[in-house]
């Protein structure tokens, strides 16, 4: 082959490598549409020792898809959305502390669910929005005008009650919104606000905490479930995933995930790491909605995502 047409196949070569790097289609990036499923060795252990929590990335693969992103996709119009005062989830979207994702997550709506636009002014792309009672900002992309998908009035349930899958869900829901603390279990029945929440900051076990309340996986799930001291204002700690993970007589055992129902768990353990959930719906197989203390950048959070097979289903006597 001569030299010049050598070196014109070469310059062509590079010239397609380029472009695959750069063509939008092909760019994946993080994302505020959730999606995808997650499994366990994906997400470093970090918490109480050996419990999971999250790498330290505002998105994990699960919470959200790594495709999707404002700055991948064009962003909607949104002068047609803030004109109703009632929103629609089109799929899974992040609800955030603040609009961008350099912020927490606080939960993710799940599609079809119902959320207030409490502000008419977009920032960025997001919305300041409050779904089931709690305020942040979710990208606008993934909203339409409407009320379908709002859920039924909640009987109330009371926390302090006798324990019970109702119970379970009830107690679990009040943790939302505090900080992640390794090796803890306590928080208010009331609620976080922003000088009850606490913070988590570093990577677990070597994080550090501040704040009175707080909660790791282990901990809440132990606190939703009435193990340890009832009152939820108090530390209890009783069992860690290590515990969780081995069916345990009078206290849980293992439920087949096809038969999972609200207020039972999804727990995984292996090589000194592990994680464990409340399951309140969804497909036990699929997407799940479930409160979880998830990790130090999250906080404790009301969160649809899916789970890998190492995770098993387990429920409290009683339940």
């Amino acid at each position: 082959m001569r030299l010049s047409s050598l070196l014109a196949l070469t310059f062509s070569l590079v010239a397609v490598a380029c472009a695959a790097e750069t063509d939008p289609g092909t760019v994946r990036g993080e994302a505020d549409l959730q999606g995808t499923t997650i499994t366990p060795g994906e997400e470093s252990p970090e918490g109480e020792v050996g419990d999971h929590g999250d790498p330290g990335d505002p998105d994990m693969t699960g919470d959200a898809p790594m495709t999707g992103e404002n700055e991948l996709v064009p962003m909607k119009d949104l002068t047609a959305i803030v004109t109703s005062s009632n929103l629609v989830a089109t799929g899974n979207v992040n609800l955030r502390k603040g609009p961008s994702t350099s912020y927490a997550v606080l939960a993710v709506i799940p599609k079809g669910a119902a959320v207030s636009l409490l502000s008419k002014t977009p920032s960025g792309g997001y919305l300041n929005v409050q779904f089931n009672g709690q305020q942040g900002w979710a990208h606008g992309n993934y909203f339409t005008n409407g009320t379908a998908g709002s859920p039924p009035a909640a009987t109330v349930v009371p926390v302090d009650g006798a324990p019970s899958p109702a119970n379970a869900i009830a107690r679990a829901k009040t943790s939302v919104g505090f900080s992640y603390w390794w090796g803890f279990g306590a928080w208010l029945p009331s609620g976080s606000t922003p000088s009850t929440a606490g913070s988590c900051t570093g990577s677990c076990p070597s994080c550090s905490h501040k704040g009175s309340y707080g909660a790791d996986c282990s901990g809440m799930v132990a606190k939703a479930w009435q193990f340890g001291t009832k009152d939820l204002k108090v530390n209890s700690h009783p069992f860690s995933t290590a515990d969780f993970v081995t069916d345990s007589a009078g206290k849980w055992s293992t439920v087949s995930r096809g038969a999972i129902k609200a207020g039972d768990a999804l727990v995984y353990r292996r090589n000194g790491a592990g994680h464990i959930v409340i399951w309140e719906k969804g497909d036990g197989w699929g997407a799940s909605t479930v409160y979880e203390c998830r990790g130090c950048s999250y906080g404790c959070v009301y969160n649809t995502r899916s789970f890998g097979s190492e995770y098993k289903g387990i429920r409290r006597a009683g339940f």
